[in-house]
């Protein structure tokens, strides 16, 4: 096992479940409350990491400076509410990732932008995240990512120095935000990515294609 690890910490969005589905869906029923015709699933599923901003981009072309987007956001907000697992699943792969790792003795937890108004029932749905040492919303410190706070905030749960964390997204924010704490930093591929053309400028430690590709990169020297 990688002697300088000695826990991991994930995005949740993108990296451990694929919500796009939900997102999306709660995004398109603003459409068609309005007679506005359904669009395409694809064509949300790039922008899901940005939640609300994304999703409402994607369906009305509304950006945060609009003077409509924070009523839209709300309405978006409320369907998400009300449908967050109908189609959102764990990607292939994670719940063996996390065995794997509980049975190295690495600790693992959550470190997401999503508020906790939905992270918290979110993950109490979803049995997997019963083991997670750790689970840290967007508003649970003063900052979001891309500040690194609330990385040091999973740490100090989980009584660990966050330069012997690993932090594994799939948003160039996440990269940031780790690299910002000190810790080592894992681009996830097969995540949303937004519109990123290039990913190298994230200058991650690590880039993996799926959930158990980190399993090389622990158990490599």
């Amino acid at each position: 096992m990688h002697p300088a690890c000695q826990a991991v910490l994930f995005d949740l969005d993108g990296t451990l479940i694929d919500s796009a589905p939900d997102l999306g869906a709660a995004a398109d029923k603003m459409r068609t409350d309005r007679g506005l015709p359904s669009l395409d699933p694809a064509l949300y599923r790039p922008m899901a990491g940005a939640g609300a901003r994304g999703m409402l981009k994607i369906a009305f072309g509304l950006t945060p400076e609009d003077p409509d987007f924070m009523p839209m956001r709300e309405e978006f907000f409320r369907n998400y509410e009300q449908a967050m697992t109908v189609r959102t699943y764990i990607f292939e792969g994670v719940v063996e990732l996390i065995e794997q790792l509980q049975s190295r003795g690495l600790p693992w937890g959550v470190v997401t932008n999503k508020s906790a108004r939905f992270t918290d029932p979110l993950t109490r749905m979803m049995p997997l995240f019963s083991s997670a040492g750790a689970i840290v919303s967007g508003d649970t410190t003063p900052h979001a990512k891309p500040h690194p706070e609330p990385l040091f905030e999973a740490a100090r749960r989980m009584q660990l120095d966050p330069r012997h964390c690993w932090y594994v997204g799939d948003d160039e924010r996440d990269i940031v935000a780790g690299r910002a704490a000190g810790m080592k930093t894992v681009a996830a591929t097969y995540g949303y990515l937004g519109e990123v053309s290039d990913l190298s400028r994230w200058q991650a430690d690590m880039h993996i294609d799926s959930p158990l590709s980190l399993l090389k990169w622990l158990d490599s020297p």
